[in-house]
Order: C-alpha cells, then sequence, then structure tokens
C-alpha cells in the first residue's frame, strides 16, 4: 500500500519529477558509459599484450610503435632491415622472436606477415582448414571471415596502405587456407601469412632481385634458437618460397626475454647502439591509460557534480511538496499510519527516484555504448559489450544512497506533523 501510495505521490508532480530523474539519468549514463569502455579497455590491451617484453622497430614514437605492432590500431614508424634485427633476435638471452611485416589490407582488415608463433602467442586454433605453409596463403581472423563473407579456397587481393582505395595487387591474390576460431585479441581482426608473402608483394619496391636458393646472403625466416646454425635451412619443405635476405626489412619484432636481466638491459643497448628503438610495451600502456584516466577522471567528476544536483533536486522536490501534503499525511495518521510509517512512506519516493533515474541512465550509457560502436567498429576494429559489470553495482548502491540522503530530512519532518492542526487547516 506504502508503495502505490509513494507512486502516486512521484506521478502528482510530472515535470519536477523529470527533473530530478533526468538529472540523475545523465549522470549515472555518463559514469557508467566510462565505466564500461574504459574497463573493457584496459581487458583488451592487457589481453593482446600477453607474453610480450619488448617491441623492435624503426625509431619514432614509442607509443605509435606499441600501437601500431602489438595493437594494429595506428600506423608503423617504418620498417628495419633484416640483417640488423637478425642480431637481437638471435640473441642467446632472447627466448622468442616473432618477426611482423605489414603495410597492406583487405577491405580496411591489416594483411600480417608473421610466423605461426604468433598464433600461438594467442592460443589461437583453427575453426577450419590450416595454417599457412607457403607464399600467398592466408589464415583468417574471425571478425574477417565473417565481415567478408569468405571460406577456403577463395582468392582475395590485398590493397597497399592501411585504408581503402589505394593501389591494389592484383597479380599477387592470397589464397585462403585457415579460419580462426573467435578468440577475444587482435587476431580476430587480421589476415595472417608468413613475411615471404609480404616480400613478394612489395618486391617491385625493395630495388633487389630475388635471391636463389645458391646466393649465400639467402637465408630462410627461421628462428628457432634451438638451432642457431640454420644447418637444416636446406630440409624444409621445398614449397616453401625462399625469396628472404639480409637487406629485406621487416616492420617490427615482437620479443620475450629468457630472464629480467635481458629486459632491463637490452633496451638500452638497442636504443643507444643501434638505428632501431626498442620499446617496454607495458610501461607504454601504462603511460596511455595514465593519460585516459586524467580525462576520464574528469568526466566522472563532473557527472559526479550532476548527480550531486539531482540530490539536491530530490531533496527539494520531497521538502517542497511538504506543505501541500500536510493535511494527505494526517490523514494517513487518522486512519491508523504510524510516524515510522510516514518515515518509509516519504524514504520510498526518494528510492524510487533514485532507482528511476538508474534505470534510464543505465538505458542511455548502452544507447552511447551503441552510437560509439557504430563509430569504433569501422574505424578500430572495437566492439564494446554491453554486458553488466561489478563497478555498475557499487553505481546503483551509490545512486540509491543519494536519493536517501535526500529524502531523510523531507521524512523526518513527516513524522512531526501534527495531526489536529493539519486537519483543522486543511
Amino acid at each position: 500500500m506504502i508503495g502505490k501510495i509513494a507512486w502516486k505521490n512521484i506521478l502528482h508532480k510530472p515535470l519536477s519529477t523529470a527533473l530530478s530523474v533526468s538529472l540523475l539519468m545523465f549522470s549515472v549514463g555518463i559514469i557508467t558509459l566510462l565505466l564500461l569502455m574504459q574497463h573493457q579497455l584496459e581487458h583488451k590491451f592487457q589481453n593482446d599484450l600477453r607474453n610480450i617484453d619488448l617491441v623492435l622497430g624503426a625509431k619514432g614514437s614509442p607509443l605509435q610503435l606499441v600501437l601500431s605492432a602489438v595493437y594494429h590500431l595506428d600506423a608503423p614508424t617504418g620498417n628495419i632491415k633484416m640483417a640488423e634485427a637478425k642480431s637481437i633476435m638471435q640473441n642467446p638471452m632472447v627466448e622468442q622472436a616473432v618477426p611482423l611485416a605489414y603495410g597492406d589490407s583487405y577491405r580496411s582488415f591489416r594483411i600480417l606477415g608473421t610466423t605461426e608463433d604468433y598464433l600461438k602467442k594467442y592460443d589461437a586454433q583453427l575453426l577450419e582448414g590450416r595454417v599457412f605453409q607457403k607464399s600467398m596463403e592466408a589464415v583468417l581472423g574471425a571478425n574477417v571471415a565473417k565481415a567478408e563473407g569468405l571460406k577456403l579456397g577463395d582468392t582475395f587481393i590485398g590493397t597497399h596502405g592501411e585504408a581503402e582505395g589505394g593501389h591494389e595487387h592484383e597479380e599477387h591474390p592470397y589464397n585462403v587456407v585457415g579460419i580462426l576460431e573467435k578468440t577475444n585479441s587482435v587476431l580476430d581482426n587480421l589476415v595472417l601469412t608468413n613475411v615471404e608473402s609480404v616480400w613478394q608483394v612489395h618486391e617491385e619496391h625493395a630495388h633487389e632481385e630475388e635471391p636463389t636458393a645458391e646466393d649465400p646472403h639467402a637465408t630462410s625466416l627461421d628462428f628457432d634458437h634451438n638451432h642457431p646454425d640454420h644447418d637444416h635451412a636446406h630440409d624444409h619443405d621445398h614449397s616453401k618460397e625462399v625469396i628472404t635476405a639480409d637487406s629485406m626489412e621487416l616492420t617490427a619484432v615482437l620479443l620475450k626475454y629468457k630472464n629480467r636481466l635481458a629486459m632491463l638491459n637490452m633496451p638500452r643497448i638497442i636504443n643507444q647502439e643501434t638505428k632501431m628503438q626498442a620499446v617496454l610495451p607495458a610501461l607504454e600502456i601504462n603511460r596511455l591509460f595514465y593519460m585516459l584516466g586524467i580525462g576520464a577522471t574528469t568526466l566522472k567528476l563532473i557527472a559526479g557534480g550532476i548527480m550531486l544536483m539531482s540530490g539536491f533536486s530530490v531533496f527539494f522536490v520531497l521538502y517542497s511538496r511538504l506543505r501541500e501534503r500536510k493535511y494527505e499525511l494526517a490523514l494517513l495518521r487518522s486512519v491508523g499510519y504510524r510516524p515510522g510509517q510516514l518515515f518509509r512512506l516519504l524514504l520510498l519516493e526518494g528510492l524510487l527516484l533514485s532507482g528511476l533515474g538508474y534505470l534510464l541512465g543505465v538505458a542511455l550509457s548502452r544507447l552511447g555504448l551503441w552510437l560509439v560502436n557504430r563509430q569504433a567498429a569501422g574505424d578500430f576494429h572495437i566492439k564494446f559489450l554491453g554486458n553488466f559489470i561489478p563497478a555498475e553495482g557499487w553505481l546503483l548502491l551509490l545512486t540509491l544512497g543519494v536519493g536517501t540522503v535526500a529524502a531523510l530530512l523531507p521524512a523526518w519532518k513527516a513524522m512531526q506533523v501534527n495531526v489536529s492542526t493539519a486537519l483543522s487547516e486543511g
């Protein structure tokens, strides 16, 4: 019965109620949207960073190198010579070195030349088909295959650059030999092939002739640290084209070290003594989130200020109605309602106002997330999910707390209503 009365009282003054609820809705919507995006971005960035201690690449912006080589969200800082990279990749302190070569795309999805170790790094499983074994064979990430409708045996042509509309390499079509299961990692949005394929597509730009197997500078792309002499290179499958040479280029290399000592010494040596740069990706990402966190915190403070204003609005709505409701409250007392019940009635009205504002705010945040996804999915292949996160539960308690505190004084005043005076005045 009390709940029904509280609900009717809220609807009795729709304009003042709408103002209070709207303020709560916008504050909750902004905070929830920021919490969802921050939570998922941090999770995604940490997930994609697994087992990568160092990123080796051309000199330039360290953050740009990490974003391009680890997350594939930016243009590369340049290329590095294979001969220079090999000296680092085959260093005894390096446990694993994964080469990356890119510069082309297929309908905005990056084509990445690498080795099978890159797939193992993200625990990738094949949905169908097999891993690339020779040049111009491609394995598709789950999102690529779904978005473009490609299947095993299909062919496609890469486009130079990261955006659509570039030069198409029509003379070098890729053949789809595998499709990956969804990994919820950066793999989902990549077209994977071997490094030789990328070199083959761009060999006319390299100003070099394709080396033969007898060329003393020719080398296969084998970075197995258990076989540093590479004498077994001639035992490889002859279907694998050998077009690599020390003068060829890579875009970046993902390194994993054997111990922490190497992680401390190698970056300094590389940055000071070579033309390349070595970047600690975890450090750069922490800096990025620190900078983003300042902006997010500012927006949260603004939203918190709006929530505080909404609390005052709820207070003024309930308190201003007390004078006109004294007769109503006195009638309730005369028919048997106790002061404690009137106290709970006003508290319930505050809770209903704040609860309604919270629900509408959550709905507004999901609408905002949908709008963000429309832009982010096309530009960065990032999709935010609308799943409930624990922080939203704490925000619900905070919102209900604001409504409760705002209703305390009006509720206490309601208990003090003099029945006889209020009835005589009514």
